[in-house]
């Protein structure tokens, strides 16, 4: 399927869902697509998370909590035609995504302090449309006037492999036990947390990609576009 040209008339796309269920494939497929900038808000988190274990911030300590996100910078930057992501200067793209920051990053988004500086970067980054931003909460609190607005998910099980795979690709060991594990703990805490939990709202499109490989998934959500551009 050839992907048309949306540029003279750009949109916000807000793509929300759980963890390890393929937003962030589609997010950035799809921003390829239609040659939009993408923004992984789960990497932000991520950073910020990264940063957080570093230096050994106690979670509960609001005035530790603070000074450390003034202490934060993160940028995204195009190596190689991977998206990628710097905290302070530094490359953490790998180091971001491993199950040892995986395990406490659902912690980190709830916090307040965090959520709220997280949110006004992310909405500065889309005053200029012609964005896809996925996270948990983009549909429901960054961009609650998005064009266009997808819920992702896919079964806990099929959402585990992936996840495993994923990791045990990049060499990392670990089981799928404990993959399907972190999986169950993050939805708890992402849909129970009491600072913009994850939901989807009443305009945002169901997409469940359980049994749609990555191109199926592309060409649904471009449909999707076309409907709201023309």
């Amino acid at each position: 399927m050839k992907s048309p040209s949306f540029s003279k008339n750009p949109i916000i796309i807000a793509i929300d869902g759980h963890s390890s269920c393929g937003k962030s494939t589609l997010a950035k497929a799809l921003a390829k697509a239609l040659n939009y900038v993408y923004i992984d808000t789960g990497a932000m988190y991520r950073a910020v998370t990264l940063y957080f274990l570093r230096q050994e911030i106690r979670l509960k300590d609001k005035n530790q909590v603070s000074e450390a996100l003034n202490s934060i910078q993160i940028e995204f930057k195009n190596m190689e035609g991977k998206n990628t992501c710097f905290l302070n200067g530094e490359d953490v793209e790998e180091e971001i995504r491993s199950l040892y920051v995986s395990d406490h990053v659902s912690d980190v988004a709830a916090i307040a302090e965090v959520r709220k500086k997280m949110v006004n970067l992310q909405r500065e980054a889309g005053k200029s449309k012609g964005i896809v931003m996925d996270g948990r909460d983009i549909g429901s609190v960054v961009f609650p006037d998005a064009e266009l607005k997808l819920f992702v998910t896919a079964s806990h099980k099929i959402r585990g492999l992936r996840r495993y795979q994923e990791l045990t690709e990049k060499g990392i060991q670990v089981s799928l036990e404990e993959v399907l594990d972190n999986i169950a703990k993050r939805d708890h805490i992402d849909s129970t947390r009491e600072v913009s939990p994850l939901k989807r709202v009443k305009d945002a499109i169901l997409m469940d990609n359980s049994h749609l490989n990555r191109q199926e998934q592309l060409d649904l959500a471009l449909e999707y576009v076309h409907q709201i551009t023309g």
